[in-house]
């Protein structure tokens, strides 16, 4: 007599990290690249993310692939996919701002990229809608931060050239002429 065989269903993403992505581990993780060391008498605390972004250039890309663990750890675990651009936003910030020489060294022990990310993928999966809004609203700021950002050096060398082109030519331009 044959026994029916249930077919096995697995999950959409795969348990393909096995222990590594278990809780204990990422959050382990997160605390020595960002606040295992203290400094005694302060309240600093920082890890060998900070550490490794003294390190001119390599050290913030290295510190921000040892960040990407997180990451795919909420990949596989089933971070919705807007939560997981705002874990790559965070890092992609602390690397950038990080690249720059003693101050970027300073954001990067503040802003601790990896812890926020470590509770932002435990919190995402307690209460995914609260946390993909909240995402939605982070991701549209750092546009807008983009955006400006973009935009200023544009308006600046626009006001530059029309003053240059007074400056020389005489010529007075107006903006709405362009239009």
């Amino acid at each position: 007599m044959q026994s029916a065989v249930k077919p096995e269903i697995l999950s959409p993403r795969a348990k393909l990290g096995g222990r590594m992505f278990d809780d204990e581990n990422l959050d382990l993780l997160s605390h020595v690249l960002d606040d295992f060391i203290k400094i005694p008498g302060l309240p600093i605390r920082f890890g060998l993310d900070g550490i490794m972004g003294v390190v001119p250039g390599i050290g913030d890309v290295l510190g921000g692939i040892a960040s990407c663990v997180i990451i795919i750890a909420a990949w596989f675990r089933g971070v919705s996919y807007v939560v997981l651009a705002r874990m790559i936003a965070n890092v992609g910030i602390e690397v950038v701002v990080g690249a720059v020489p003693v101050l970027g060294d300073m954001f990067d022990i503040a802003w601790r990229a990896n812890r926020r990310n470590y509770a932002l993928l435990t919190n995402s999966l307690l209460e995914p809608r609260k946390y993909t809004i909240q995402s939605w609203i982070f991701l549209g700021a750092v546009c807008a931060v983009l955006m400006v950002l973009v935009l200023l050096p544009m308006l600046l060398l626009t006001w530059m050239a029309t003053g240059m082109m007074h400056s020389i030519f005489g010529v007075n331009v107006h903006f709405h002429t362009w239009l």
